[in-house]
């Protein structure tokens, strides 16, 4: 039986997405990701967020840094990762981080420049069925 590591999750990024390159080329970017969870505790409701370090490599990583800014919020699929290296004093040090596969937009461009403005956001106008609905009751075969 093969063994499983996968990890989703949806929230906002604690700062601007870190864009580098190795020297092979390849681009990599790294940013946290804050999850908040809300919960009532004897009457009172209270939240918990966790930070998450965070990396996408290649094209992915180039799109986020491209589109993703502090307070962006996004959904993330991807893989635990731990590292482990020494430091130049030779301490060992050790990370455990999400390794990402895949992610969605979760608010659109002009939705962040309005919330950063503090601007209120009108809902679009719901379409007239009535008027535009291209199916009657006579073309449904059944």
């Amino acid at each position: 039986m093969s063994d499983l590591n996968r990890i989703v999750l949806v929230g906002r990024l604690t700062a601007d997405p870190m864009l580098k390159y190795t020297p092979a080329g390849t681009a990599v970017a790294s940013f946290s990701l804050a999850v908040s969870k809300t919960y009532s505790q004897n009457g009172e409701r209270k939240e918990q967020t966790s930070f998450f370090n965070c990396i996408a490599w290649a094209k992915l990583g180039e799109t986020i840094a491209g589109y993703c800014k502090k307070g962006h919020r996004i959904g993330i699929e991807g893989q635990l990762q731990q590292r482990r290296w020494e430091d130049q004093d030779g301490n060992k040090k050790s990370t455990v981080e999400i390794v990402i596969s895949g992610m969605q937009f979760l608010q659109g461009k002009q939705e962040g420049q309005q919330s950063e403005q503090s601007q209120p956001q009108q809902e679009p106008a719901m379409p007239d069925w009535e008027d535009d609905n291209p199916f009657s009751d006579e073309k449904i075969p059944f």
